[in-house]
């Protein structure tokens, strides 16, 4: 017997691994790589430039690994740097788009899925010409900060399933 779609949409066996972690010190500046982070309810992650309201969907921002190489094909490149990428967090081993709907732990901290991160026009800039079209479909997720904690890399990304509260 088949699984009702809803079913299968809100299971998600995959563990996923934090393998980058970047903040943005200022408007215009590179991003910084680090370690480990903070990551606080209503302002992302300690040392970036984001200072939105508590309410805003794009506190945090994540991107997964396994679309880094498309992206850099798409360029005609080897690789790419994440932090090129102006995007908070580098994941493997889980669909980011999977988490839809649902609040995941990365590292200690629980964040909740808000919607895609499109890429801007300074991708065009950042990686060169038809860079901002190379990143289309691929520029990750946007969340919001649920829970405040630390994460490391190489902490873990598990789904902790459904939202039951709006957004």
């Amino acid at each position: 017997m088949q699984k009702p779609l809803k079913t299968l949409m809100m299971h998600l066996p995959q563990i996923g691994c934090v393998e980058w972690i970047g903040v943005r010190p200022a408007r215009g500046e590179p991003m910084h790589s680090l370690e480990s982070v903070k990551i606080e309810v209503g302002t992302g992650l300690t040392g970036d430039r984001f200072k939105g309201r508590a309410e805003s969907a794009r506190q945090v921002t994540l991107i997964q690994y396994e679309h880094l190489p498309v992206i850099a094909g798409c360029l005609h490149r080897k690789a790419l740097l994440p932090e090129l990428l102006r995007r908070n967090i580098v994941v493997s081993g889980i669909n980011l788009l999977a988490l839809k709907d649902k609040r995941f732990q990365v590292g200690e901290a629980i964040l909740e899925f808000r919607g895609l991160c499109h890429p801007c026009s300074k991708m065009e800039m950042v990686l060169g010409e038809g860079g901002y079209n190379a990143m289309r479909g691929h520029g990750g997720i946007v969340a919001s900060v649920f829970q405040a904690g630390k994460v490391n890399l190489k902490d873990r990304v598990v789904s902790l399933g459904g939202v039951t509260e709006s957004p």
